[in-house]
């Protein structure tokens, strides 16, 4: 929490040194509170991203790395949803674009001036047991001696470890060790007890926490092994019983907001800086090549429901039914202009279209052609996962590398994992990571035909 708020701390700081030194470049008295104003909602959002990516836990703080890359990309993310949003709302005589780049250069640097501090900080504090505020007996099975290290990470001084006979035949030995725990308590500052203990032998540790009733701490369980999964699905109340979900909606309806409002943002701005841009490909690909400018095609979208996908179109034929086939290298379907097109993906550039109609969004898992969808549910386990969420025009599988043909089973797989991966993982950062890799994956080109 402290660290949160630092860098809500420092974000503020960063936007009140740009405000001043945006007045004294320009000479002239400028509202520094209207200025330093843009801070409360950028700090929001940087804060949240970063809580999403679990930033501010003990363990993360002491990657530096890690964090010098997350704050770069979250920060770049997030100053460029400003920018964007200052463009789409017409606020750029409200936020002076000079101003903007000082608040972003300054809020980058004392964003990571700041992590080195926190880092050197919190090692010293570890060092001296300043956050070991509780020493803890630590009881577990052989799965469940890593736990020694995770606990001390999180600010725990593991005072003692023992370790649970939980085979059938070693109740005497465990009733001895029970007794030994509390000798041993009783004569020291102990003030809780953790348990590292697999669910599966749950009879077994009810009779362990049973004799530990005597001592006046609190006894905490640490799942460990297979079933130790079933702890950290949500559950709920219904009626005297107790409900555990098994499987969640791949997004909440929080998250579906905001990103549906990343898409509408992102989409209308786009389109709108770049109509010149298509304007001209739209009359190129007119008169080199006797078709429509528009490729429209079906698609298999969320929750298998179709759509009609837009694109440039890049070949000389117009393929939609059940047998297509996939376009390769040095392919004489493609025209000479559908060849740059392909290769800069400006031909996917209409389904912002279909972005804003809401069948697809501007980043999930990108859809393929009806044909080759019920090719891959065949061959691919898993493959209809991926319409958990609406498909994508660029995924975490793209900036991966894993775009273009996908001639064998092996290379949809790769696709594949990673679109489940990013199904699963999902939050806003993560969505504008992809989105500021996205370019950089264009310019290098991998796999584009």
């Amino acid at each position: 929490m402290l660290a949160l708020l630092a860098d809500i701390a420092t974000i503020f700081i960063a936007s009140f040194v740009a405000a001043f030194a945006h007045m004294l470049l320009l000479g002239t008295p400028q509202d520094l509170i209207r200025l330093a104003g843009v801070a409360l909602p950028t700090s929001v959002v940087f804060a949240a991203v970063a809580k999403s990516f679990n930033m501010y836990q003990p363990k993360a703080l002491l990657e530096l790395h890690t964090q010098f890359r997350a704050v770069c990309a979250i920060w770049l993310g997030v100053f460029g949803l400003l920018v964007a949003t200052t463009f789409t709302l017409q606020m750029k005589g409200e936020i002076p674009w000079d101003f903007a780049l000082l608040f972003g250069a300054v809020g980058l640097t004392t964003l990571i001036g700041q992590r080195v501090l926190l880092r050197d900080a919190l090692r010293k504090g570890l060092a001296e047991r300043r956050f070991s505020g509780r020493k803890i007996v630590l009881i577990t099975d052989e799965a469940g001696r890593d736990l020694v290290n995770t606990l001390s990470d999180l600010g725990f001084f593991v005072e003692k470890h023992f370790t649970l006979p939980l085979s059938r035949s070693s109740q005497r030995r465990q009733e001895e060790l029970i007794e030994k725990i509390i000798d041993h308590t009783r004569n020291t500052e102990i003030r809780e007890i953790f348990f590292g203990v697999s669910p599966d032998h749950w009879s077994r540790l009810k009779r362990a926490v049973a004799g530990l009733r005597v001592l006046p701490l609190r006894v905490r369980l640490v799942p460990t092994g297979a079933s130790s999964d079933l702890f950290y699905r949500p559950s709920t109340e219904l009626g005297s019983a107790h409900c555990v979900e098994l499987q969640h909606v791949p997004l909440s309806p929080v998250k579906l907001f905001a990103k549906r409002t990343l898409d509408i943002c992102l989409s209308v701005t786009v389109l709108a800086v770049l109509s010149p841009l298509l304007l001209i490909v739209a009359i190129a690909v007119k008169l080199e090549s006797r078709g429509p400018v528009l490729f429209k095609q079906q698609r298999c979208g969320f929750n298998g429901r179709r759509f009609t996908i837009y694109k440039f179109r890049t070949m000389s034929v117009l393929e939609d039914g059940p047998t297509i086939v996939q376009a390769k290298a040095q392919d004489t379907r493609l025209t000479r202009l559908g060849r740059w097109l392909r290769r800069t993906s400006v031909d996917e550039i209409p389904q912002l279209l279909n972005v804003l109609e809401g069948s697809m969004s501007v980043v999930g898992p990108r859809p393929h052609a009806i044909a080759h969808d019920n090719e891959f549910d065949k061959a691919i386990r898993n493959y209809a996962y991926r319409r958990r969420v609406k498909p994508g025009l660029t995924g975490l599988a793209q900036i991966k590398g894993f775009r273009g043909p996908t001639p064998t089973a092996a290379s949809i797989e790769r696709r594949v994992k990673q679109d489940l991966r990013y199904i699963d993982n999902w939050s806003l950062g993560l969505d504008l990571v992809i989105l500021l890799q996205t370019p950089i994956e264009l310019i290098r080109g991998r796999n584009a035909l």
